[in-house]
């Protein structure tokens, strides 16, 4: 397993097997091809899928507790970001939220979506820890919701502080991460029921 690292250095994002307790070790780069030929888009999709098979196992779907050990190792390996860890709890969320089959597991489609959302959501973040602490601070919070689209009155704004800040209004990347996880859900499901979309139900 661990010629699967290797195997995989050039490529724009990285995952592969750190050998020691078998977890995969993967790097929050840019997934989508370059530009560039086609050869290389169609090599690195068909590496995704042999290690996303090699984290599945096989039944082709990642549970939560696979999936714990799958972020966890990506921001270890990221020292810019700091982080306590991802919960059961919080994977279980993300789950429930890209769960289109209902299966209760990712397979790869609905993997692949978890893992763009992340590395937007990583990217909103890193911007707004300017003083690359691995942090945010609860008025960066604001901004960064907005960012990713997420438009909340002041009370709502002041429930995410409560709720993920830290004593020193900080907030770390698992907290900003399992916060947004909340917020696409909740929104996916205002939508869902705001069949005439003017805003209200």
């Amino acid at each position: 397993m661990g010629g699967v690292a290797s195997t995989l250095q050039g490529l724009p994002m990285r995952l592969g097997y750190t050998g020691a307790g078998g977890f995969p070790g993967v790097c929050l780069e840019h997934l989508e091809p370059q530009p560039g030929s086609s050869d290389q888009e169609s090599e690195e999709q068909q590496q995704f899928r042999n290690i996303f098979k090699q984290i599945a196992g096989d039944d082709m779907e990642i549970c939560a507790d696979e999936l714990k050990k799958v972020l966890n190792t990506v921001v270890n390996k990221h020292k810019d970001l700091k982080t306590h860890g991802f919960t059961l709890e919080s994977c279980r969320s993300m789950i429930a939220l890209m769960d289109t089959d209902g299966s209760g597991k990712l397979n790869l489609q609905e993997f692949h979506h978890l893992w763009n959302k992340i590395k937007a959501w990583q990217k909103i973040f890193k911007h707004y820890d300017t003083d690359q602490s691995g942090t945010i601070n609860s008025y960066e919070m604001r901004n960064a919701v907005n960012d990713a689209g997420f438009h909340l009155n002041n009370q709502l704004y002041d429930i995410i502080t409560m709720r993920y800040a830290d004593k020193h209004m900080n907030i770390d990347f698992d907290s900003f991460i399992c916060c947004f996880v909340r917020l696409e859900g909740m929104f996916r499901a205002f939508h869902a029921f705001d069949k005439d979309g003017d805003g209200i139900i």
